[in-house]
């Protein structure tokens, strides 16, 4: 098993868990499973598969732990994707369009780099994103609701495995990931 030092703290997100009542995954059964895999400190967050916890695990290691587990226990082949602390605060960092209406931000996270660093998309009206590596940072100004901007998008374009969250949630995963950092304003 892969395995590094010391633990480290680790954002890990699963694709599609409880999406219009497909792939139920009650976040307690979740954080047994992972409790059971040896993880440490297993916190989950809303119910889109959101997951905090520490390990001395690769992510690749990781990832493929909580994919078969899934799998094995419900039935699930759901894409998992994990990102180190300073992976997440540098895809916030260097968000590249306004973060003023959290409603219309979000951040697609890729499992691998990119090899493709532009794409050129179609009818996309005001939309806007940017390819940073392995994250895609989303403006919708209209809201997502009618966007052509998906996760599936940019699997089809980028050949990758893609999830992605809002500014709140992506904000709220740092915060639980790491409870010292200050706060900011409510």
């Amino acid at each position: 098993m892969e395995r590094l030092g010391e633990a480290s703290v680790y954002i890990v997100l699963l694709r599609g868990i409880n999406v219009s009542g497909k792939n139920k995954l009650p976040m307690i059964d979740l954080r047994k499973i992972l409790n059971g895999l040896g993880y440490q400190n297993v916190q989950t967050y809303i119910q889109s598969g959101n997951i905090i916890l520490e390990s001395n695990e690769s992510k690749n290691i990781i990832c493929k732990n909580i994919k078969d587990a899934i799998l094995e226990k419900f039935g699930y082949d759901v894409p998992v994707i994990a990102k180190t602390i300073p992976e997440w605060e540098k895809a916030i960092e260097e968000y590249p369009f306004s973060k003023d209406y959290e409603k219309i931000v979000a951040f697609t996270f890729l499992d691998k780099i990119s090899e493709i660093k532009e794409l050129e998309i179609k009818n996309i009206g005001t939309d806007k994103f940017k390819i940073n590596n392995d994250v895609v940072y989303i403006y919708c100004p209209n809201g997502f609701g009618k966007s052509k901007i998906t996760n599936d998008l940019f699997e089809k374009k980028l050949k990758v495995t893609a999830t992605t969250r809002n500014l709140r949630t992506t904000l709220k995963l740092l915060e639980l990931a790491h409870p010292n950092l200050p706060k900011g304003k409510e």
